[in-house]
């Protein structure tokens, strides 16, 4: 078994899509064919040889006919081995799923006047070689430069008379 097989597995529960389902594009549309629905009824080379044509390979050629005319005979599918999607819809479509997996995070900084930037929530701190740094539900952060235990506040700005809003 191949390292990247569960994740291609993950892909293809999460789409719907088979190891044999296919996808076409032309820039506007992405047109799929599912060839485990397909009962090769012929509707499509029948009416548009010149985008559906089964001797040639790839069988579908996206630039045989406009955008119009391949949604019109996509259409006509009766097994809807055959469908199709605005790329733009795709693409939208793709946002909404990344967005979905994020998780929220509940964070919040607040400068403190004269005085430290206050993080509280659920984040990770790193460092300029980018090493994480302890963090916990709280960190202040020095924002007079003068702490020693920087990038941590140890309330030398009191010491020193930080003035900073």
């Amino acid at each position: 078994m191949h390292a990247n097989q569960p994740d291609k597995l993950l892909f293809l529960q999460k789409t719907g899509m088979d190891k044999t389902d296919k996808k076409y594009t032309n820039g506007e549309i992405t047109v799929f064919w599912q060839p485990r629905k397909c009962i090769h009824a012929t509707t499509c080379y029948r009416e548009l040889i010149d985008v559906f044509n089964p001797r040639k390979r790839p069988w579908v050629s996206m630039d045989g006919a406009s955008t119009e005319e391949i949604i019109r005979v996509v259409k006509l599918c009766p097994t809807q081995a055959l469908s199709y999607k605005h790329n733009k819809d795709i693409a939208a479509e793709k946002q909404a799923e990344k967005a979905a997996e994020m998780p929220e995070i509940n964070a919040e900084a607040r400068v403190m006047e004269d005085g430290p930037l206050v993080l509280k929530g659920s984040f990770k701190i790193f460092d300029t070689d980018g090493k994480e740094l302890r963090h916990l539900k709280m960190s202040s952060l020095c924002r007079c430069g003068a702490s020693h235990i920087l990038p941590y506040c140890d309330g030398t700005h009191r010491k020193i008379g930080y003035i900073g809003k």
